[in-house]
């Protein structure tokens, strides 16, 4: 375990590192997310456009 001050603030239990990792990692998904997402809406779009 790391020392608890290098934590980076209250409630928080990642250090900075963690916090760069789970950060990448979130925005990377969230990336894929989004692009699932407005492909679902172009294919939706193209089979009923009044949807």
């Amino acid at each position: 375990m790391s020392d608890p001050n290098e934590r980076m603030g209250p409630g928080t239990y990642l250090t900075p590192e963690e916090a760069k990792e789970f950060h990448k990692l979130f925005v990377t998904s969230f990336m894929i997310f989004t692009v699932v997402a407005i492909i679902a809406h172009v294919l939706v779009w193209n089979w009923r456009p009044w949807f």
